[in-house]
């Protein structure tokens, strides 16, 4: 009897570990779930490429904040380097601050300086080791933006705008989100899907 029990018990821990194992396997490159539209999003500190640490209430604009998670490597991102840079330089003047975070753990502060210098990057970026707020905002891809608004509340996510290539623009999504709230309307279209490189996490 006291066999068969041994027997029953080592295999009910089996199937058990079994179960962790396959709901492990499923959790592997999961993206964790965006904060939804009008949340607040706590404030958070990351260090720069020089491991200079920031807070987002220190580098946030008068009237709002955007987020966008960038790669070194990335043909898509770097796609965008330059409407990056051309979104930081129209809005700042407006009081809204554009930040850059990478989260790619094969791109070190070292690359991402590098890259910010060859590319002509003026915004601040910032180095996500571990992945830990691209978990937070749920951000799956390169580049992708997050909008949020001078009371810390998420007003838009998604993409920067319809198309890699510029000359084939037809939907300015972030910029339109962005120029809806300066005016003090509020933002129509509030998420549209990011496209890009997935981000490597840790």
């Amino acid at each position: 009897m006291r066999t068969r029990n041994l027997s029953i018990l080592f295999a009910s821990l089996f199937v058990i570990a079994g179960a962790v194992f396959a709901t492990g396997a499923r959790a592997e490159g999961e993206v964790p779930v965006a904060p939804a539209i009008g949340s607040t999003i706590d404030d958070f500190t990351l260090p720069d490429v020089d491991n200079k640490d920031h807070s987002l209430k220190s580098l946030a604009g008068k009237n709002g904040t955007v987020l966008l998670f960038i790669a070194v490597q990335c043909p898509v991102s770097n796609a965008y380097n330059e409407r990056m840079e051309k979104l930081a330089e129209d809005y700042k003047a407006k009081g809204i601050n554009i930040v850059g975070i990478n989260s790619n753990v094969a791109e070190d502060a070292a690359a991402v300086k590098a890259h910010a210098a060859e590319h002509k990057l003026s915004f601040p970026i910032l180095k996500d080791s571990g992945n830990k707020i691209a978990d937070r905002f749920g951000a799956a891809v390169t580049p992708e933006a997050y909008f949020i608004d001078a009371n810390n509340k998420l007003l838009y996510h998604g993409r920067i705008d319809n198309s890699r290539n510029p000359a084939q623009i037809e939907s300015n999504d972030l910029r339109n989100a962005l120029d809806a709230a300066l005016a003090g309307k509020a933002v129509e279209k509030t998420e549209a899907k990011a496209f890009g490189c997935s981000i490597k996490r840790a």
